[in-house]
């Protein structure tokens, strides 16, 4: 099979397009046909050594995706010839990411994908809506009529923590950086919508909700003193991206507002919890309640600028095409 891979961690031009034997599954394992493999920034951290050390071998990136599967394992009860999936993870541990023709994976990092919902959509999933339903909570009926805050709403995960909390029945406000960008937030169902380069956020929050039940947060250290303004006792705050330049905590005041800060690395959280984000997630879909942002397709060939065109900071949805 011909995949994108690479043997030592560096800039994007480490990565090949080769062919190497196709796998075969084995015990609790499903084969994939890839038909979409989703780009997401972990991925290209993940390559560049920032957050993993050298691969054994050799390492084919990209933890999501959408296909067909092609070939079960033993053990493997659940899984069939033929069905329609979604990918999750598919490189944590795991050689055989979805930049490929085929992936090899635990079945369990395989989900259904409805017939309702194209592959793009499929590949577009995992570690985006999957952070987002974890940093919701993991349970919809938690936040029905809450009122939530999303950093960045034109985001990846910004874009489906707008979407699962509308879905669950929460009030969500979200702050983006340009009109194309709020456009995108509205689109995707967000009840108020502040450009923070251009209007006085913090009063257009507060006269939409005094203060936040919830607030999804991509710059915590950036926007600690708009949170600050926002929260109270009851309010989370969920940090789910790491900054160049980490806050200073001004611990008194996070004290006198009573609140609870949490940090979520998908890769690390539970799994029970895992299971509960996947499963939101999986029913969201099912009910036509998820969307792509714009997509920016690559072929297979073009795997390092589809990687470079992410980390430069497209807005929007990067995919590869392998088939």
């Amino acid at each position: 099979m011909k995949a994108a891979l690479y043997h030592h961690n560096g800039p994007s031009s480490v990565l090949s397009v080769e062919d190497i034997p196709t796998p075969n599954p084995g015990p609790g394992e499903v084969r994939v046909k890839i038909v979409c493999s989703g780009v997401n920034p972990t991925d290209w951290k993940i390559r560049s050594g920032i957050t993993m050390g050298e691969p054994d071998g050799f390492q084919i990136p990209h933890q999501d995706g959408s296909g067909i599967i092609d070939a079960v394992g033993e053990e493997v009860a659940d899984r069939g010839i033929g069905q329609r999936v979604w990918l999750y993870m598919a490189a944590a541990g795991n050689r055989y990411g979805t930049a490929a023709e085929y992936s090899l994976l635990p079945a369990k990092r395989t989900v259904l994908l409805p017939d309702n919902a194209s592959y793009e959509l499929g590949a577009s999933l995992g570690v985006p809506a999957v952070t987002a339903a974890h940093c919701l909570g993991g349970d919809p009926k938690a936040i029905s009529g809450a009122n939530i805050l999303v950093a960045g709403g034109a985001g990846a995960v910004g874009h489906y923590a707008i979407e699962l909390a509308k879905h669950a029945g929460a009030r969500v406000a979200t702050t983006v950086s340009s009109t194309y960008k709020a456009q995108l937030a509205e689109a995707a169902g967000a009840d108020l919508v502040v450009n923070y380069k251009t209007d006085n956020v913090t009063e257009k929050l507060k006269s939409f909700a005094p203060q936040m039940d919830r607030i999804i947060e991509v710059a915590f250290g950036a926007n600690l003193e708009i949170n600050l303004a926002l929260s109270g006792p009851g309010t989370e705050i969920v940090v789910y991206a790491d900054e160049i330049k980490e806050p200073v905590l001004p611990t008194r005041r996070l004290m006198m507002a009573n609140l609870t800060i949490r940090y979520v690395l998908l890769y690390r959280i539970r799994p029970h919890e895992l299971d509960a984000a996947v499963n939101w997630t999986s029913e969201a879909l099912r009910q036509g309640a998820l969307s792509t942002l714009p997509i920016h397709s690559f072929p297979l060939q073009e795997v390092a600028k589809a990687q470079d065109f992410l980390q430069q900071g497209a807005v929007g949805k990067v995919i590869v095409l392998p088939q």
